[in-house]
């Protein structure tokens, strides 16, 4: 499939009443859990591609330019509407939530097993592991809240168990920026690197939006912590980015990862309801891109071939069960970021900024949002909740009775070296 040889329609043409703009949602009951996450990641998709119209907007001093990417971002504005209503009024913020963390964990890995990039491939894996911890937390305080077990609603096709424990996930700004990608990486990095971006900018914005709703105080500090956390992925993403790219290079690209996101997710749906929604999006999408083809040849003099050379998709995006994967990358958990470099925590200098910004984040475990939550499961409980298809793979994380708080961020834990790149 190559959108740049699709047929564009006018775009008018996509304007919808509120009738057609208002979506049936899905059944929570019977939905698959796949068809959850699609619609999260398709949520933040068009919110990333609606934010950087508005940036671009911001960015130009040419009111034709402006109407004209005003009224592509009106139709993506239209589209995010449609999507996150088919979430249903009964689903808590919890519910919803370990969706998101689904998503974090099954679109990292999917990412992360096709990258070439070492780079990319390294930031993928690494990032894994820390939302693979937050579904374990928020796990835990929705069984403990509500009694629900997180792993019917993961359909037990990712598991709950912890990853590098989110008390070790706090770093130093300084570590969380990461070398670039450039105009000669592949089609597929940088749809790789699009779509995680907008991935966790999701996520960093939907935790910052509902702490202050959540009911308790314990549930609100854990999205407080782990929304911090998120921003520091968004950080790292979006570092790897080209930052050499015009607006209109940009804009391109953003419209065919919609156009190549769409379409995955068109031939993966399994709800007819929801796949229709996919098909009419990717129709809209392709007249996006082509407009923003006109747009670039109008104001750059440049052909969208010069930025995306062969518009043909590559091997499409599926979303699916990762457990192996993320397994091996758990042998990974004691390592941390040094500027640019991911190292065992053993290995850190003894100055380095992260230890500086672990005393002032985390003066004492017992403070720590993340680490209350599971200690206070076990005190009810006798032992955290878990979902494993067999024991934890690093010894220190398998003792169901404690909540290990030296995994990562301990410089004299034994560490765990396999590279983050295999």
């Amino acid at each position: 499939m190559n959108p740049f040889e699709q047929r564009p329609k006018k775009i008018d043409s996509f304007l919808q009443d509120w009738n057609r703009l208002y979506p049936k949602t899905y059944d929570p009951h019977t939905v698959d859990p796949y068809t959850k996450t699609r619609i999260i990641l398709m949520n933040g998709t068009e919110f990333e591609a609606n934010w950087f119209s508005h940036q671009f907007s911001r960015h130009c001093n040419d009111n034709e330019l402006r109407r004209q990417i005003a009224l592509n971002r009106r139709v993506e504005q239209q589209q995010q509407r449609k999507i996150a209503n088919l979430k249903p009024i009964g689903e808590s913020i919890l519910e919803t939530t370990i969706g998101y963390e689904q998503v974090a964990v099954d679109l990292t890995a999917a990412l992360a097993s096709r990258e070439t990039d070492p780079g990319v491939v390294k930031a993928l894996n690494f990032a894994l592991l820390e939302d693979f911890d937050h579904l374990y937390r928020y796990s835990d305080l929705l069984e403990m809240d509500k009694g629900v077990y997180a792993e019917h609603l993961v359909g037990k096709y990712t598991e709950l168990m912890p990853g590098r424990p989110t008390i070790s996930e706090h770093r130093h700004p300084f570590d969380d920026v990461r070398f670039p990608i450039g105009k000669d990486a592949s089609l597929l990095t940088k749809l790789n690197v699009n779509i995680i971006t907008a991935a966790e900018q999701q996520t960093m914005n939907y935790y910052m939006n509902v702490t202050g709703f959540y009911e308790n105080d314990l549930g609100r500090q854990l999205y407080q912590e782990i929304g911090m956390i998120e921003e520091q992925h968004v950080s790292q993403y979006e570092s790897l980015k080209d930052p050499c790219a015009t607006w209109l290079e940009e804009l391109l690209m953003h419209e065919y990862t919609e156009c190549y996101l769409y379409y995955s997710c068109y031939m993966d749906e399994t709800d007819s309801y929801v796949k229709g929604i996919w098909e009419e999006n990717f129709d809209m999408e392709v007249t996006h891109l082509h407009r923003a083809a006109e747009l670039l040849k109008r104001y750059e003099g440049k052909e969208a071939q010069q930025v995306i050379p062969d518009g043909e998709f590559p091997a499409l995006l599926h979303l699916g069960s990762n457990i192996d994967y993320v397994r091996k990358q758990l042998l990974t958990a004691n390592m941390t970021a040094h500027r640019e470099e991911y190292v065992p925590v053993a290995r850190m200098p003894k100055d380095a900024e992260f230890f500086r910004y672990q005393n002032a984040v985390n003066p004492t475990d017992a403070a720590v949002p993340s680490h209350r939550v599971i200690h206070e499961y076990i005190r009810k409980n006798g032992g955290d909740y878990r979902f494993e298809v067999s024991p934890h793979p690093v010894k220190p994380l398998q003792d169901r009775a404690n909540d290990n708080v030296k995994v990562g961020r301990d410089p004299g834990l034994a560490g765990y070296t396999q590279p983050l790149d295999q």
